[in-house]
């Protein structure tokens, strides 16, 4: 079969980005609690951007680019593996694989596709810009909602404290104040339902 070179080496970028749905995270579906592969959270977190983007701190920042961020961030977990985010140490080691797996794997692309979406997955790590801060914020919300409407599910597998769920969301307020008191909320009232331990 004949196709451009071009096409040819976008075609073999997306066979290559279906292994994402191999990547199993810790947190859980709602319903049936197997475990979310990094596929569905990456497709949930867009859907976070398109519907949650009138609390952004900054009320027009570009929302396509905020999604296409979404959509790539998790990629380099195909290389890299998923860091559970409460293991401190899995976490130290964490950068430097995944910015090899970002070059190995975007890559693959056409040289300018390629330039774009490193720079894009740089720019969601760095979270410098209105985009990226926002990304980052639903990023965290979205594990936050997923145990909260598991009863706590992955948090009391693992023996998670209030103190790490505040100190690891945090920054949620500096992509939107608002996401962020609504995520201390759903903190506060997870400990209370006894789903997340106090401390």
């Amino acid at each position: 079969m004949f196709v451009n070179e071009k096409l040819q080496q976008q075609i073999l970028f997306l066979k290559e980005i279906d292994d994402l749905k191999q990547i199993f995270r810790q947190t859980v579906l709602t319903k049936d609690r197997r475990q979310e592969n990094d596929a569905e959270h990456s497709w949930h977190l867009a859907m976070l951007i398109v519907v949650l983007s009138e609390y952004s701190n900054v009320r027009k920042f570009d929302v396509s680019k905020t999604v296409k961020m979404a959509l790539i961030h998790d990629l380099v977990e195909i290389d890299a593996g998923d860091t559970f985010c409460y293991d401190a140490h899995d976490r130290v080691m964490k950068g430097e694989k995944e910015r090899e797996a970002a070059h190995r794997i975007f890559s693959i692309l056409p040289e300018k596709q390629a330039e774009e979406f490193i720079n894009l997955w740089e720019e969601f790590e760095a979270m410098d810009t209105p985009e990226a801060r926002f990304a980052a914020a639903v990023d965290r919300l979205q594990p936050l909602l997923l145990n909260f409407y598991s009863e706590g599910y992955a948090w009391r597998e693992h023996g998670v404290k209030k103190s790490q769920v505040v100190e690891r969301n945090h920054h949620i307020e500096r992509g939107s104040k608002e996401l962020w008191g609504f995520a201390k909320a759903l903190i506060d009232e997870s400990v209370e339902r006894g789903y997340l331990q106090d401390g």
